[in-house]
């Protein structure tokens, strides 16, 4: 598995001589792609913010809860 690694790394690491044309468009359409992906993720982040907040919290107090019980005994 890391031959064949290795082996594709250093196929693609070697420049060759291409003559291939990129339309102008293209970066443009890839940052677009970029940007709408990290919205995105953002956007899902707010979105589930609540439940991660409720998760993180139940676990503080299950550990507050815990640590008391402790000191109590």
């Amino acid at each position: 598995m890391i031959l064949a690694l290795a082996l594709l790394f250093f196929c693609l690491a070697l420049p060759r001589r291409v003559h291939a044309y990129i339309d102008p468009g293209t970066g443009n359409y890839l940052l677009q792609i970029i940007m709408a992906a990290l919205f995105g993720a953002l956007f899902a982040i707010k979105i589930f913010w609540t439940k991660i907040k409720n998760a993180l919290s139940s676990i503080h107090s299950l550990l507050l809860k815990q640590k008391q019980d402790r000191a109590k005994q």
